[in-house]
């Protein structure tokens, strides 16, 4: 009697022993699931944040009206100055009808009244701007610079810079600012055309590589990306990318009329009227756009 009192005890506790363990076993998965739960949520919250943080948003834009281009023009500089709109382009082996010039476009026919030509022997004309009386351009490789009279587009000096290339410029009433087919902004001092600064364009992917042409619009900077048909919208002050114009069915409507078009290349904006507009490498036409800027 004494003996299976004992068994009986002894089986008691041993049940309650191995009760207790399967708790504390149940409550320790329990708690690591919930804590691959939470974590998992948190993941995905911070992903989600990131995503939201992180994402370019699209800056839609209207098509207001169509004017012709030259189709021998391939474009590098593009602006308007006192009302005026002004086209550079650059000369290329490959297209042998193309010329290294800027000068005036007359938006009826499409064709630039040269104001100034360079020998295409020896310079491929970039980006043009006009600022405090001068006219200043950029060449491709040859690390040189123009700089010409507002009046007569005389030349009236060089300059050089320390970019291994000139592509795009524009201004924001103070400094030169000029791309060079990196990720980088150099701003020129006006006078000394020494660099003040540089400014390392950025998206949500790293730097932003062959940034191109250039114009400054109300405190921003847009800028053609080369090879592709988008416009960025870049921040001055920390060189980020804060806006991105697709204007791809723009593209898509040069190679159905001229198929020799290339990539989209110039922004030039009207501060008088508020108006824009856009073109490419050998495009067919001009387009006036319009978007919130």
């Amino acid at each position: 009697m004494q003996k299976n009192n004992i068994v009986s005890r002894y089986w008691r506790t041993s049940l309650f022993v191995i009760r207790e363990m399967k708790k504390k076993t149940i409550t320790k998965v329990i708690t690591a699931l919930l804590f691959i739960s939470c974590s998992n949520n948190n993941n995905a919250d911070n992903e989600s944040n990131s995503n939201s943080v992180n994402s370019i948003p699209t800056i839609n834009y209207s098509l207001i009206r169509t004017f012709p281009h030259d189709t021998t023009s391939f474009t590098e500089g593009f602006l308007i100055h006192d009302g005026i709109l002004y086209e550079s382009t650059g000369f290329t082996k490959e297209f042998p009808q193309t010329r290294s010039l800027f000068g005036e476009v007359d938006l009826t026919t499409g064709k630039i009244k040269p104001k100034v030509e360079l020998d295409k022997t020896k310079y491929f004309g970039e980006g043009i701007i006009f600022l405090n009386g001068k006219v200043y351009q950029l060449t491709y490789q040859t690390k040189i610079g123009f700089i010409y009279d507002v009046k007569t587009f005389k030349k009236i000096g060089e300059f050089t810079f320390p970019s291994k290339e000139g592509w795009g410029m524009t201004t924001d009433s103070t400094y030169l600012i000029m791309s060079d087919g990196t990720s980088v902004l150099t701003y020129l001092d006006s006078s000394t055309l020494k660099v003040v600064k540089t400014v390392n364009v950025a998206d949500e992917n790293g730097p932003v590589l062959n940034i191109n042409e250039l114009e400054y619009i109300k405190g921003y900077i847009y800028a053609n990306i080369y090879t592709t048909n988008s416009i960025i919208k870049i921040d001055p002050g920390n060189g980020g990318v804060i806006g991105k114009l697709d204007l791809v069915s723009l593209k898509n409507e040069q190679k159905i009329k001229f198929p020799g078009s290339l990539e989209m290349n110039g922004i030039a904006y009207n501060s008088i009227n508020d108006k824009i507009y856009v073109t490419g490498k050998l495009w067919s036409n001009i387009y006036e756009i319009q978007f919130s800027h």
